[in-house]
Protein backbone atom coordinates (compact mmCIF):
# COMPACT_ATOMS: atom_id res chain seq x y z
CA UNK A 1 0.00 0.00 0.00
CA UNK A 2 0.97 3.49 -0.61
CA UNK A 3 0.87 6.07 2.41
CA UNK A 4 -2.32 7.67 0.87
CA UNK A 5 -3.92 4.15 1.06
CA UNK A 6 -3.24 3.75 4.36
CA UNK A 7 -4.21 6.47 5.70
CA UNK A 8 -7.43 6.05 3.50
CA UNK A 9 -7.85 2.66 4.90
CA UNK A 10 -7.60 3.58 8.74
CA UNK A 11 -8.98 7.15 8.39
CA UNK A 12 -6.54 9.35 9.48
CA UNK A 13 -4.16 11.95 7.18
CA UNK A 14 -0.86 11.06 5.82
CA UNK A 15 0.28 14.15 7.47
CA UNK A 16 -0.65 12.01 10.89
CA UNK A 17 0.95 8.77 9.36
CA UNK A 18 4.36 10.88 8.34
CA UNK A 19 4.49 12.09 12.16
CA UNK A 20 3.42 8.98 13.58
CA UNK A 21 6.92 7.57 12.09
CA UNK A 22 8.49 11.33 13.07
CA UNK A 23 7.50 10.19 16.83
CA UNK A 24 8.56 6.38 16.11
CA UNK A 25 5.27 4.88 16.98
CA UNK A 26 4.84 3.98 13.61
CA UNK A 27 7.68 1.48 11.85
CA UNK A 28 9.10 2.74 8.67
CA UNK A 29 7.88 0.38 5.68
CA UNK A 30 10.43 -1.24 3.15
CA UNK A 31 10.83 0.98 -0.02
CA UNK A 32 10.14 -0.11 -3.42
CA UNK A 33 12.94 0.80 -5.87
CA UNK A 34 10.61 3.78 -7.31
CA UNK A 35 11.37 5.14 -3.32
CA UNK A 36 8.16 4.60 -2.96
CA UNK A 37 7.13 3.44 0.50
CA UNK A 38 5.39 0.18 0.39
CA UNK A 39 3.08 -0.06 3.72
CA UNK A 40 1.62 -3.82 4.58
CA UNK A 41 -1.36 -5.06 6.67
CA UNK A 42 0.45 -4.87 9.97
CA UNK A 43 1.62 -1.28 9.63
CA UNK A 44 -2.51 -1.06 8.97
CA UNK A 45 -2.94 -2.86 12.39
CA UNK A 46 -0.81 -0.64 14.06
CA UNK A 47 -2.20 2.53 12.55
CA UNK A 48 -5.78 1.56 13.47
CA UNK A 49 -4.51 0.67 16.76
CA UNK A 50 -2.61 4.34 17.66
CA UNK A 51 -5.77 5.95 16.39
CA UNK A 52 -7.83 4.10 18.75
CA UNK A 53 -5.52 4.73 21.77
CA UNK A 54 -5.26 8.51 21.16
CA UNK A 55 -8.75 8.70 20.67
CA UNK A 56 -9.10 7.47 23.93
CA UNK A 57 -7.15 10.47 25.17
CA UNK A 58 -3.67 8.87 25.85
CA UNK A 59 -0.84 11.14 24.80
CA UNK A 60 1.77 10.06 22.37
CA UNK A 61 4.45 9.04 25.28
CA UNK A 62 1.64 6.84 26.82
CA UNK A 63 0.61 5.40 23.13
CA UNK A 64 4.66 4.43 22.79
CA UNK A 65 4.77 2.88 26.28
CA UNK A 66 1.52 0.63 25.04
CA UNK A 67 2.86 -0.40 22.26
CA UNK A 68 6.54 -0.96 23.41
CA UNK A 69 7.48 -5.31 23.31
CA UNK A 70 9.03 -5.34 26.89
CA UNK A 71 9.66 -2.10 28.72
CA UNK A 72 6.46 -0.32 28.03
CA UNK A 73 3.44 -0.18 31.28
CA UNK A 74 0.30 -2.90 30.43
CA UNK A 75 -2.20 -1.14 29.04
CA UNK A 76 -4.60 -1.80 31.42
CA UNK A 77 -2.29 0.41 34.41
CA UNK A 78 -2.07 3.31 31.33
CA UNK A 79 -5.86 3.46 31.12
CA UNK A 80 -6.77 3.21 34.95
CA UNK A 81 -4.30 6.43 34.99
CA UNK A 82 -6.28 7.50 32.31
CA UNK A 83 -9.73 6.88 33.59
CA UNK A 84 -9.00 8.67 36.84
CA UNK A 85 -7.49 11.86 34.81
CA UNK A 86 -11.12 11.97 33.08
CA UNK A 87 -12.40 11.41 36.75
CA UNK A 88 -10.89 14.59 38.00
CA UNK A 89 -11.76 16.43 34.83
CA UNK A 90 -14.93 15.84 35.21
CA UNK A 91 -15.13 17.12 38.87
CA UNK A 92 -13.16 20.41 37.99
CA UNK A 93 -15.93 20.61 35.16
CA UNK A 94 -18.99 20.22 37.61
CA UNK A 95 -17.63 22.32 40.11
CA UNK A 96 -17.11 24.76 36.72
CA UNK A 97 -20.72 24.35 36.02
CA UNK A 98 -21.75 25.00 39.58
CA UNK A 99 -20.14 28.29 39.63
CA UNK A 100 -22.05 29.28 35.93
CA UNK A 101 -25.42 28.58 37.39
CA UNK A 102 -24.38 30.66 40.25
CA UNK A 103 -23.52 33.59 38.42
CA UNK A 104 -26.94 33.06 35.64
CA UNK A 105 -28.95 32.53 38.42
CA UNK A 106 -27.89 35.81 40.14
CA UNK A 107 -30.14 38.65 39.50
CA UNK A 108 -27.36 40.86 38.34
CA UNK A 109 -23.80 40.27 37.31
CA UNK A 110 -21.27 42.05 38.72
CA UNK A 111 -19.44 44.72 36.47
CA UNK A 112 -16.04 43.08 37.52
CA UNK A 113 -17.30 39.36 36.80
CA UNK A 114 -17.10 36.56 36.56
CA UNK A 115 -16.78 36.08 40.29
CA UNK A 116 -16.66 33.84 42.73
CA UNK A 117 -20.36 33.47 44.38
CA UNK A 118 -19.45 34.31 47.45
CA UNK A 119 -18.14 37.85 46.05
CA UNK A 120 -20.97 38.41 43.67
CA UNK A 121 -23.19 37.91 46.71
CA UNK A 122 -21.02 40.03 48.51
CA UNK A 123 -21.35 42.52 45.86
CA UNK A 124 -25.17 42.34 45.62
CA UNK A 125 -25.81 43.10 49.39
CA UNK A 126 -23.72 45.99 48.55
CA UNK A 127 -26.71 47.26 46.48
CA UNK A 128 -27.18 50.05 43.62
CA UNK A 129 -25.93 52.99 45.99
CA UNK A 130 -22.14 51.84 45.47
CA UNK A 131 -22.45 51.40 41.85
CA UNK A 132 -22.50 55.75 41.66
CA UNK A 133 -19.18 55.48 44.19
CA UNK A 134 -15.75 55.92 42.27
CA UNK A 135 -14.13 54.44 45.67
CA UNK A 136 -16.64 52.17 45.55
CA UNK A 137 -16.01 50.92 42.07
CA UNK A 138 -12.07 50.60 42.70
CA UNK A 139 -12.72 48.29 45.83
CA UNK A 140 -14.96 46.11 43.74
CA UNK A 141 -11.87 45.79 41.35
CA UNK A 142 -9.44 45.10 44.15
CA UNK A 143 -11.73 42.17 45.81
CA UNK A 144 -12.58 40.66 42.21
CA UNK A 145 -8.55 40.53 41.90
CA UNK A 146 -8.04 39.14 45.51
CA UNK A 147 -10.92 36.95 44.65
CA UNK A 148 -8.77 35.78 41.39
CA UNK A 149 -5.45 35.71 43.11
CA UNK A 150 -5.61 35.17 46.77
CA UNK A 151 -5.20 31.21 48.26
CA UNK A 152 -8.22 29.46 49.44
CA UNK A 153 -7.16 29.89 52.94
CA UNK A 154 -6.88 33.68 52.68
CA UNK A 155 -9.85 34.33 49.86
CA UNK A 156 -12.06 32.35 52.81
CA UNK A 157 -10.68 34.81 55.38
CA UNK A 158 -11.19 37.37 53.44
CA UNK A 159 -14.38 36.94 52.30
CA UNK A 160 -15.52 35.89 56.42
CA UNK A 161 -14.49 39.37 57.29
CA UNK A 162 -16.46 40.94 54.41
CA UNK A 163 -19.15 39.39 55.22
CA UNK A 164 -19.27 39.84 58.96
CA UNK A 165 -18.13 43.75 58.14
CA UNK A 166 -21.55 44.11 56.09
CA UNK A 167 -24.04 42.00 57.46
CA UNK A 168 -26.71 44.75 58.05
CA UNK A 169 -28.42 47.25 56.82
CA UNK A 170 -26.68 49.75 58.84
CA UNK A 171 -23.16 48.55 58.21
CA UNK A 172 -23.81 49.04 54.35
CA UNK A 173 -25.19 52.56 55.12
CA UNK A 174 -21.89 53.01 56.83
CA UNK A 175 -19.56 51.91 53.85
CA UNK A 176 -22.01 54.32 51.37
CA UNK A 177 -21.09 57.01 53.72
CA UNK A 178 -16.91 56.15 54.08
CA UNK A 179 -17.18 55.68 50.22
CA UNK A 180 -18.61 59.31 50.04
CA UNK A 181 -16.22 60.55 52.37
CA UNK A 182 -13.48 58.96 50.57
CA UNK A 183 -14.83 60.04 46.86
CA UNK A 184 -15.51 64.31 48.19
CA UNK A 185 -11.09 64.00 49.01
CA UNK A 186 -10.72 63.11 45.31
CA UNK A 187 -9.44 66.73 44.18
CA UNK A 188 -7.92 67.11 47.82
CA UNK A 189 -4.78 67.80 49.24
CA UNK A 190 -3.15 65.14 51.51
CA UNK A 191 -3.49 67.35 54.51
CA UNK A 192 -6.82 68.25 54.12
CA UNK A 193 -8.88 67.75 57.42
CA UNK A 194 -11.27 65.52 55.80
CA UNK A 195 -8.86 62.94 55.69
CA UNK A 196 -8.53 62.02 59.31
CA UNK A 197 -12.45 62.12 58.93
CA UNK A 198 -12.80 59.66 56.12
CA UNK A 199 -9.65 57.84 57.94
CA UNK A 200 -11.56 56.79 60.76
CA UNK A 201 -14.83 55.89 58.86
CA UNK A 202 -13.07 53.71 57.19
CA UNK A 203 -11.13 52.17 59.84
CA UNK A 204 -14.53 51.87 61.68
CA UNK A 205 -15.85 49.51 58.86
CA UNK A 206 -12.40 47.72 58.76
CA UNK A 207 -12.63 44.23 60.61
CA UNK A 208 -9.27 43.26 62.33
CA UNK A 209 -9.24 40.13 60.76
CA UNK A 210 -8.97 41.60 57.23
CA UNK A 211 -5.40 42.62 57.88
CA UNK A 212 -2.23 40.61 58.08
CA UNK A 213 -1.08 39.27 61.13
CA UNK A 214 2.64 40.95 60.47
CA UNK A 215 2.89 44.98 60.59
CA UNK A 216 1.47 46.14 57.16
CA UNK A 217 4.14 47.57 55.20
CA UNK A 218 2.94 49.91 53.46
CA UNK A 219 6.43 50.10 50.69
CA UNK A 220 4.67 46.71 49.27
CA UNK A 221 4.38 46.84 45.77
CA UNK A 222 0.95 46.27 46.30
CA UNK A 223 0.35 48.81 48.07
CA UNK A 224 2.35 50.72 45.91
CA UNK A 225 0.86 50.36 43.15
CA UNK A 226 -2.95 50.28 44.97
CA UNK A 227 -2.03 53.65 46.75
CA UNK A 228 -0.59 55.34 42.82
CA UNK A 229 -4.17 54.02 41.32
CA UNK A 230 -5.54 56.98 43.76
CA UNK A 231 -5.84 60.64 44.55
CA UNK A 232 -2.82 61.53 46.94
CA UNK A 233 -5.86 62.29 49.86
CA UNK A 234 -7.65 58.97 49.11
CA UNK A 235 -4.38 57.24 49.72
CA UNK A 236 -3.29 58.79 52.59
CA UNK A 237 -6.78 58.61 54.12
CA UNK A 238 -6.38 54.80 53.81
CA UNK A 239 -3.27 54.82 55.03
CA UNK A 240 -4.21 56.90 58.11
CA UNK A 241 -7.30 53.91 58.38
CA UNK A 242 -4.91 50.87 57.96
CA UNK A 243 -2.70 52.19 60.71
CA UNK A 244 -5.60 52.90 63.30
CA UNK A 245 -7.01 49.40 62.81
CA UNK A 246 -3.23 48.04 63.14
CA UNK A 247 -2.84 49.79 66.53
CA UNK A 248 -6.05 48.63 67.35
CA UNK A 249 -4.94 45.16 67.49
CA UNK A 250 -1.77 45.44 69.44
Amino acid sequence: MRIGELAAAVGVTTRTVRHYHHQGLLPEPERLSNGYRDYTLRHAVVLARIRRLTELGLGLAEVRDVLADDAGRDLSEVLEELDADLARQEAAIRERRARLRALLDAERLPDEGPVSPELAELFSGMGQASSHSPMAAKDREIFALLDTAASPEDRERLMGALRGALDSPAAVARAHEAYALLDALAEAAPNDPRVDEAAQALADLLPPEILPAEPVDHGHSFLRAFYADLAPAQAEAIRRALRIVSEERR
